[in-house]
């Protein structure tokens, strides 16, 4: 199966993150609005299949959730949806290719934090708690140990598992840019976002959907969703922005900047 080099995903990677930040505010609000919303299916798939199993299996059970959680972002980057963590890579890398400006960086978080949000808690109010679907025996008692894990966490403890979370989350994406294929996008996304749910890392999306779900069955507050969503936003822009768009600029900027001077001198001479 053929893949892209790690040098020309960078520039694929610098195209997409020019596109999303010139990209028309109503399109940004409605993809950002499916993108929260299918984050929040896959962990909703993940609590419904795993809520059930044997104690006994132990964290074979977070296993399988995690590789069925995945289909989130595979819907996003298959279908079409926008994502607010796996922007925080494209955006940054178009920024230091002088691309994009900080500002429309900034925008484009923005928009899509509150898009995302509203996507993830659609999920979570109307198939959650609505349709009971995480508010009935096991399922609730799944849904509530997941979000009282993560807003228990320290401060810095979930900022590091954010980091943690965003740079698996963001090599997902980037693999994905390496192929033009969809079995080899799919396996691209998979192995990643299974891993960091399988280690229990934090992502700012994902906890848009579970902490709400359960703050709706009557747990938790909103002061504690708000406690737990600075760290893991500081957290997941660090592992896009710095871990991956960073690193990867660095390693391959000189080649890049050689292209992006010859092909106008490509295209004078043709």
């Amino acid at each position: 199966m053929a893949f892209h080099s790690s040098k020309r995903i960078v520039e694929l990677a610098v195209e997409a993150g020019a596109k999303k930040a010139s990209m028309r505010l109503g399109h940004t609000l409605l993809l950002g609005f499916l993108g929260g919303a299918f984050i929040a299916f896959g962990f909703l798939l993940d609590i419904r299949v795993t809520a059930n199993l044997p104690e006994e299996w132990g964290s074979f059970s977070s296993l399988i959730g995690a590789a069925v959680f995945p289909i989130g972002l595979i819907l996003i980057v298959i279908a079409g949806g926008e994502l607010v963590t796996g922007n925080m890579m494209a955006l940054p890398i178009a920024v230091l290719a002088k691309r994009a400006t900080i500002v429309q960086l900034m925008k484009n978080w923005l928009l899509l934090l509150i898009s995302n949000f509203i996507g993830a808690i659609f999920v979570a109010y109307f198939f959650g708690h609505i349709v009971g679907l995480t508010e009935t025996g096991p399922f609730l008692n799944k849904t509530v140990a997941i979000a009282e894990e993560k807003i228990h966490q320290t401060f810095i403890q979930s900022f590091i598992s954010a980091v943690g979370c965003n740079w698996l989350v963001c090599l997902a994406v980037w693999m994905a840019f390496g192929s033009n294929d969809i079995v080899g996008k799919m396996c691209a996304i998979w192995l990643p976002i299974m891993g960091f749910v399988a280690i229990g890392f934090q992502q700012v999306v994902a906890n848009m959907f579970v902490i709400p779900a359960a703050i709706f069955s009557g747990h938790f507050t909103w002061g504690n969703y708000f406690i737990n969503f600075v760290p893991v936003l500081m957290g997941n822009s660090i592992g896009g922005a710095v871990f991956v768009a960073f690193i990867y600029w660095i390693i391959h900027k000189e080649s890049f900047q050689t292209l992006a001077i010859a092909k106008p001198s490509i295209k004078k001479a043709s």
